[in-house]
């Protein structure tokens, strides 16, 4: 018999023999020399039951079920945003189930690309649902370039044709965030919250007449050109009296066509009043009511409430418009991201010498455009 042989047995049940009780079992019995009889052998065997990770296989499980909800949650959200191509439409409030709705289109921050391709794509979303039964156009913008608000109040004259609609005002709706507010026509109701500005109505050109500092560094303007007009509001060199002559006109033309889209969406204002107003000067929601600029007080809630009811709804899912952010929007915010492209020094020197007439608010004009 050999020596002393101790097995053990692992978590998997399986049997092992410890590197020690190894070594003994090849001693031989012979070798004790205080006895002539070997030593009995003594077998000693331990059982240990497998070990069970009960909670282990309780969070894997938990996880396998919450993958399968997100997927059947992201199958629902596909379904729900009738197809893959944004804009995607979200349910805000309202009743799920009904077929009615009341579509919240959104215009804020400055008016300008790349936003203005997003809301007139919006626009045509909602003008080709049929189960949209009415608008709330929500401004909270302080205007923008003069070409994209007129685009916008154009494609909002088109839309009020099919589509009802009210204007709720939040923080700021001026310049050309009151422009893109007409285009509902006179029979569309104004809403602004207590806090909202408004008017600011007029164009601005921005310019920055740097012809001091530059002969103070020695830097002059020099362009080759083919006519004396054609490097006009060059910033290195003072304006001259029939450049002025020249782009007032172009302003007054941009601000009669101010003038007369605000004559033909309030129909409770004449022209020599609008003209009274258009001295670029902001207004309060007070105000603004004073002015019949607007028609009342009241927030979004209210906006959504007054077209219910002149749509004779008493349920409607109320819904907004989207687009999925993308890796550089979640890094860098929406604005940076989607002028990212347009970064590099020259573009952005080259852009901040092209003349804007803009319909916006704001002192520092000049800097909003990308």
């Amino acid at each position: 018999m050999w020596g002393l042989i101790r097995r053990e047995q692992n978590t998997l049940g399986q049997s092992v023999i410890p590197s020690s009780a190894f070594a003994n079992s090849f001693v031989s019995p012979m070798t004790d020399s205080t006895a002539n009889t070997p030593t009995p052998a003594t077998l000693h065997v331990h059982t240990h039951p497998p070990e069970r990770s009960w909670g282990r296989r309780i969070v894997l499980v938990l996880l396998l079920i919450s993958v399968m909800v997100n997927f059947a949650q992201l199958a629902a959200f596909r379904d729900y945003s009738s197809g893959s191509k944004a804009p995607y439409e979200r349910f805000v409030e309202g009743t799920l189930r009904s077929s009615d709705k009341i579509a919240l289109l959104e215009i804020e921050g400055v008016i300008m690309p790349p936003y203005t391709d997003r809301i007139l794509e919006t626009i045509k979303r909602i003008r080709e649902d049929e189960q949209v039964r009415g608008v709330v156009v929500v401004v909270d913008s302080p205007g923008g370039l003069v070409a994209d608000s007129h685009r916008i109040y154009r494609a909002l004259q088109r839309l009020r044709e099919t589509k009802p609609m009210v204007v709720s005002m939040g923080r700021l709706a001026a310049s050309g965030g009151y422009y893109v507010a007409m285009g509902g026509g006179p029979e569309t109701k104004i809403f602004a919250e207590e806090v909202t500005w408004t008017g600011s109505i007029g164009v601005i050109i921005p310019r920055y007449d740097l012809s001091e500092l530059g002969a103070k560094f020695g830097v002059r303007s020099d362009p080759l050109k083919t006519g004396p007009l054609k490097d006009t509001l060059d910033p290195f060199r003072p304006l001259g009296d029939e450049e002025r002559q020249l782009w007032n006109a172009i302003l007054s033309e941009a601000l009669d066509q101010f003038v007369q889209v605000i004559d033909q969406g309030r129909p409770a204002l004449d022209e020599a009043a609008i003209r009274r107003l258009a001295t670029g000067q902001i207004y309060t929601a007070r105000q603004a009511q004073q002015l019949k600029l607007i028609d009342e007080i009241g927030d979004r809630d209210a906006a959504i409430d007054a077209l219910k009811k002149d749509l004779q709804l008493e349920q409607a899912r109320i819904v907004r418009y989207e687009y999925p952010a993308g890796l550089l929007e979640v890094l860098l915010g929406t604005e940076a991201a989607l002028s990212s492209a347009q970064d590099d020094p020259l573009h952005r020197l080259l852009e901040a010498s092209v003349p804007r007439a803009m319909y916006l608010f704001g002192g520092l004009a000049g800097w909003s455009a990308p």
